[in-house]
């Protein structure tokens, strides 16, 4: 008498999720990604560099945290940017990344959940 076996159901692999929740994994993500454009709901501040050595920064998180509007925040400071770009000499945009996670995660987990 032959014992009828059940055919084996075939092996499910094991996903591995992308874990971008610690702050380390986040920074070194935004490293690679080319910012030409960043919403000023993630800037943390923004330094400007002048000709003459001077350094001014922008405190974009205070000015929100008072409520201002970012469309706003963001029309103002690219209209000073342009009417003294030629006493600028660069722009370095400070990312907060705290922010950029809180933003990203929900899409990530979305993204990958079935994977």
């Amino acid at each position: 008498m032959s014992n009828p076996q059940e055919p084996k159901k075939p092996r499910r692999l094991k996903s591995k999720r992308l874990n971008l929740n610690t702050k380390a994994q986040w920074e070194a993500l935004l490293k690679e990604v080319s910012k030409e454009q960043v919403p000023v709901t993630v800037l943390h501040y923004i330094t400007v560099n002048l000709k003459d050595g001077t350094a001014v920064d922008i405190d974009i998180v205070e000015m929100l945290a008072e409520g201002a509007d970012p469309d706003i925040v963001e029309g103002v400071i690219n209209a000073k940017l342009a009417a003294l770009d030629n006493i600028i000499t660069d722009v370095d945009f400070h990312i907060s990344v705290d922010s950029v996670a809180k933003a990203i995660q929900p899409f990530t987990d979305k993204l990958l959940k079935n994977l």
